[in-house]
């Protein structure tokens, strides 16, 4: 039996072909783990896998490792099998970490180096708020406040870092870009790279790249014919690379406008020169991707990347995923900024998600800096307001067969954020938090 699925999506961005058989070969691994010896009840259970994945993103699809891998475990629980379930997920996380100790240094987990996630991990083991219960307790004992200190503390000294980094290869580099997935907080640390920089001294010419969007009906569009932001080719990429080239050399270009409300764009509407003495800034979600500026030299490039790299632990011991994270932010700015519900943010974070595991990650070796943008305060506080929008959004989708993918993260996020203590005053958060960018209430404009 032909599957319409021909290709999936790897955990460092690279294209494979798809091969239900290895589906059925790690369910069959973990059956055997609990004691069971039925190969053909592994390959009915890939076959089941195979028609959710054909019926939730539908024909010519490229779903990814991690999609496939929920819906695994999601159908091993529905047909009955807990236990091959349980060892299914101890035989990913076994994987994980083999792929980890492979690379010596480097995480597999989006390629982000496995010395930046323990140094994570071990900031948060000092602070008390590496698990639910430490979050719990800090919040009990009414030590949240110096929580929210100490983990702006911590982020501002790697900002700081990150420009002293940029500095030190002056004068040859000319660009600042500032990369990273959705809901990062790029917008914010742009913000703070520019303060960073001032205080240097230095003057800078910020690049809005948003204006380089074609118009709407030139989209991509994803397998629920709603047009994709998210792809780098919604971007006139060409013309950035031009431009970018052509401010390095001297030249005054002009910029587009675009009209997020009408979906259209205007050329040459905003006049631009670089100064002999200014460095170009950009905040890019697409900052990595090759094509945006294939004609400068990398030698006058300085890519900061940041991440929310969370390390935080619920009661089963499962660490929270960090698109989770950026998932909550995106689900409250959206509903600000977008008039979007948070379902519908949730609805679509399939291919926000794919489109950075194709995008974004297989570039994050060529970054000079990483920045983590993830607070463990911001949890209580997001949970207090997005926390009911999961169980009927479970509810909603548990038998949809192309929202398989909202019903598995709805769950996840629910199974993850549950015995949290919800925090409902935000008081304590500074105005230039980074968490002010989704939440509002920020001294920055944006």
């Amino acid at each position: 039996m032909s599957s319409s699925i021909k290709q999936i999506v790897k955990r460092d961005g690279t294209v494979v072909a798809y091969d239900r058989d290895r589906i059925a070969t790690a369910i069959f691994k973990a059956a055997v783990a609990v004691g069971g010896s039925d190969r053909a009840e592994a390959d009915r259970l890939a076959l089941l896998v195979e028609k959710k994945l054909e019926a939730t993103f539908g024909a010519g699809a490229i779903p990814s490792v991690e999609e496939i891998q929920d819906l695994v475990e999601e159908t091993l629980i529905k047909e009955g099998h807990a236990k091959t379930a349980r060892a299914y997920i101890l035989y990913r996380h076994e994987r994980q970490m083999a792929r980890a100790q492979r690379a010596y240094k480097f995480e597999a987990t989006d390629n982000i180096p496995y010395k930046k996630i323990y140094e994570v991990l071990r900031w948060n083991m000092d602070h008390g708020c590496d698990t639910i219960d430490g979050l719990n307790e800090i919040i009990a004992s009414g030590r949240f406040p110096d929580l929210i200190a100490a983990c702006e503390e911590r982020y501002d000294l790697e900002v700081k870092t990150g420009a002293e980094k940029f500095i030190e290869r002056l004068p040859e580099v000319r660009v600042f870009f500032i990369a990273g997935p959705s809901s990062s907080s790029k917008t914010t640390t742009t913000i703070k790279v520019s303060e960073k920089l001032a205080q240097e001294n230095m003057e800078f010419l910020a690049m809005n790249i948003d204006h380089y969007f074609f118009n709407l009906e030139q989209h991509p569009k994803d397998e629920f014919g709603d047009y994709d932001y998210e792809t780098p080719h919604a971007l006139d990429l060409k013309l950035i690379d031009r431009h970018i080239a052509d401010l390095l050399a001297g030249k005054t270009i002009k910029t587009p406008h675009y009209d997020f409300k009408t979906g259209q764009r205007t050329l040459d509407v905003y006049e631009m020169k670089l100064a002999p003495n200014q460095l170009l800034l950009i905040d890019s979600l697409h900052g990595l991707f090759g094509e945006m500026t294939q004609s400068t030299p990398d030698s006058k490039k300085f890519k900061l990347y940041i991440e929310t790299l969370g390390q935080v632990r619920n009661r089963e011991g499962l660490f929270m995923r960090w698109a989770d994270n950026r998932l909550l932010r995106r689900m409250i700015r959206d509903s600000w900024h977008r008039n979007l519900q948070p379902e519908q943010t949730l609805t679509h974070w399939h291919y926000v998600r794919r489109s950075e595991l194709r995008n974004i990650i297989p570039f994050i070796g060529t970054v000079d800096f990483l920045v983590n943008s993830a607070m463990p305060f911001e949890l209580p506080i997001l949970k207090d307001r997005l926390f009911k929008y999961f169980p009927p959004a479970m509810e909603k989708f548990k038998n949809d067969p192309k929202r398989q993918d909202a019903y598995v993260r709805a769950k996840r996020v629910f199974e993850t954020l549950k015995d949290l203590t919800p925090v409902a005053d935000d008081s304590p958060v500074p105005t230039t938090s980074l968490l002010r960018e989704f939440i509002g209430g920020s001294s920055y404009k944006y």
